[in-house]
């Protein structure tokens, strides 16, 4: 798969740098888990942003189509909001976090289904095309209160928000800045909601994000496009 040119028509004007996922910072999906956060080798809920990082060959733009592996046969959509950062941020405070952002768009963290929740596999979360983002960065006010809606083959099939955040937008990018630096280009995702969908090969999908539009995504059976 050739790694694609992605452009954005506001600044920072193009994908140029890293796109940071956050895992349980939905509280319901942190709730879900019930007493397996408790287990070993953690014995506890996160007590800081747990990050990973989707690398430079899992992104894609809008309209992408997406291999599908014969194993396990479907995918895990979630759909997420990213923090496009516009000004370099290191130790920002909470109250002018948001002021480093050049705006928000949508990302889809998509993943092979897996039940580490704490530290994922690698092979889970960044296969080729594993994170399309579009279809535009779009300045956004209250990034804490926006309407998430997913569709499969036209059904919507997934209904949640950007609320609900053990670490809101403001709040995750000063404990973030607190250990790293975040440059312009680089992508922070607020994190996705429990429930994400299913998807399988033949299927489309869409992505809707109140204030940023739509982005959609077809997914194919990997074999057939080797």
């Amino acid at each position: 798969m050739a790694l694609p040119e992605i452009d954005f028509p506001v600044a920072p004007h193009r994908l140029s740098g890293v796109v940071y996922g956050c895992l349980l910072n939905h509280r319901p999906a942190l709730a879900a888990l019930g007493d397996a956060v408790n287990a070993a080798p953690y014995k506890a809920g996160p007590k800081a942003p747990v990050l990973y990082v989707k690398p430079r060959n899992t992104l894609a733009g809008d309209g992408a189509t997406v291999d599908v592996p014969a194993d396990p046969g479907e995918l895990e959509l979630g759909a997420a909001l990213g923090l496009v950062i516009g000004h370099t941020a290191c130790r920002v405070r909470e109250a002018q976090a948001l002021s480093h952002v050049a705006g928000c768009t949508i990302v889809a963290d998509i993943s092979v289904p897996h039940d580490s929740y704490y530290r994922p596999s690698v092979r889970f979360k960044a296969r080729d095309g594993f994170c399309p983002i579009g279809p535009c960065v779009a300045p956004i006010a209250k990034p804490d209160d926006l309407a998430v809606r997913v569709w499969v083959d036209g059904q919507l099939v997934h209904e949640t928000s950007t609320g609900d955040r053990l670490r809101g937008a403001a709040r995750l990018l000063a404990e973030v800045t607190e250990f790293m630096t975040l440059s312009p280009g680089d992508v922070l995702m607020l994190g996705v909601s429990a429930g994400a969908p299913r998807v399988r090969a033949g299927q489309r999908a869409e992505i809707e994000i109140a204030g940023i539009g739509r982005l959609r995504l077809q997914f194919a059976a990997e074999e057939r496009r080797a």
